[in-house]
């Protein structure tokens, strides 16, 4: 756990560069599994086809229970890209960490504030775009001060709380589970004894923490779908 990370200072910008690799590396493997899951579309489908099309019909499913489809269909392929690269990347720190130079290199990408406060504050603003595109400006605006208007700071604190537990609730239990996949991973390098010890719950723990993940990776999604439905639905 002594390690840092890798960090280049650019135009007055401190990037952090195991994030921006691990980010790359999870899209990627989302775009080669759509593709994959797409090339041979089939009438009964099979293999990684039938596994996308569950997919879609989970998230279609999110979708339905928070709002009728006229108004979150458009929303359907957002939701399978967040779902699929939430859990993608919530994976991808689980087999193994890589530290060079005492620089971890890899990791999940959700392990690190940045990257899940970014994905948080980019689904709450996509919530004021598209309430502002399906209600208009004004009758947007109306909302933060139903069913009284002393309920806007109320609305606007509201915003902001979204975005921070959105963002801080995926990286604190992607994080968690990490820090004691490291524990335990040093307890197995102590020698026969500690390997004995610590074998059974580090494989438990991955395990767990597969549930974990794709949990979390549901939440994500449920919650974008919510907050959507509260921007978008004449109902709300």
């Amino acid at each position: 756990m002594d390690h840092g990370a890798p960090l280049i200072k650019f135009m007055g910008l401190t990037f952090n560069l195991s994030n921006i690799l691990m980010i790359t590396v999870a899209s990627v493997i989302v775009f080669l599994i759509a593709v994959i899951s797409t090339r041979r579309l089939a009438m009964k489908p099979t293999g990684m086809q039938n596994f996308f099309e569950w997919v879609m019909d989970f998230v279609k499913n999110i979708i339905n229970s928070n709002m009728a489809w006229k108004d979150g269909g458009r929303f359907h392929v957002l939701g399978i890209t967040l779902i699929m690269y939430v859990f993608v990347s919530n994976m991808l720190g689980l087999p193994f960490a890589v530290t060079y130079n005492h620089e971890l290199w890899w990791k999940s990408p959700t392990a690190d504030p940045v990257v899940t406060l970014t994905l948080a504050a980019m689904v709450v603003g996509l919530s004021h775009y598209y309430g502002v595109r399906v209600k208009g400006l004004k009758g947007y605006g109306k909302d933060f001060f139903k069913p009284m208007w002393f309920m806007f700071p109320l609305k606007i604190i509201e915003e902001f709380a979204n975005t921070l537990t959105l963002g801080l609730r995926l990286y604190g239990n992607i994080y968690a589970g990490e820090i004691l996949l490291t524990l335990l991973a040093g307890s197995l390098a102590t020698g026969f004894l500690g390997h004995a010890v610590a074998v059974l719950p580090t494989l438990l723990w991955m395990g767990f923490s597969v549930f974990i993940g794709a949990i979390q990776a549901f939440i994500f999604c449920m919650l974008t779908m919510v907050y959507m439905s509260h921007k978008v639905s004449h109902d709300h």
